[in-house]
């Protein structure tokens, strides 16, 4: 079939993106290579049950509860996976701690290995070859482009995701937050303080 024949299945699709996405939909259900059931349902898993909001509760969690951290630290994977937060992109998660000291910061310098679970899809910037790379040689100046400046003496560390191994960034508890409960801390806590490429300011 030549390649620009009308009848290719590229002349079929309209040009908004939101209707090229059905009109793929439509023909791949036509042929019987998907189910539209089972298409909704990861559609709904990933825009309702995984996301940031994930990894934000077991941040607020381990703020509140000592006993949990100290879980957490030791056996992440068990920990975060007795939550429900668990399954593909999360089969290995190790927790990094900031600290006044120490300051974690993640990337993935050889695609986007990133905690689908606890932070669901990552963003585009984090995919991106201008991240990947200059995470690794300049992480001060990234994290500065990001709005983080950290104090000179305080050390940074940037950790490369595998295949293997993804992470996920223990941030600071802010201050002014004495009392709180878990869902109000939860409120606070960012996807990209969980990241490294963010901090959490002090609550008045």
């Amino acid at each position: 079939m030549p390649h620009d024949s009308h009848d290719h299945p590229h002349h079929l699709l309209p040009s908004d993106p939101a209707l090229r996405v059905k009109a793929l939909e439509t023909l791949l259900t036509q042929k019987g290579l998907i189910d539209p059931a089972a298409l909704d349902e990861i559609i709904d898993t990933y825009e309702t049950k995984i996301g940031p909001q994930n990894g934000a509760l077991v941040v607020a969690k381990a703020w509140s509860d000592p006993e949990f951290k100290a879980q957490l630290l030791e056996h992440p994977t068990e920990t975060v996976a007795g939550l429900g937060f668990y399954g593909r992109q999360g089969e290995h998660i190790q927790i990094l701690e900031n600290s006044d000291h120490h300051h974690n910061m993640v990337v993935c310098t050889l695609c986007s290995c990133y905690p689908w679970p606890l932070l669901g899809i990552p963003p585009t910037w984090y995919k991106s070859d201008a991240y990947r790379a200059r995470a690794v040689r300049e992480p001060r100046q990234v994290l500065a482009e990001f709005g983080v400046k950290l104090p000179s003496e305080t050390k940074v560390k940037v950790w490369d995701s595998t295949a293997e191994l993804r992470y996920l960034v223990l941030p600071q508890r802010p201050s002014g937050t004495e009392g709180w409960s878990e869902s109000e801390l939860a409120k606070i806590v960012t996807r990209d303080s969980m990241i490294g490429t963010g901090i959490i300011g002090a609550v008045s």
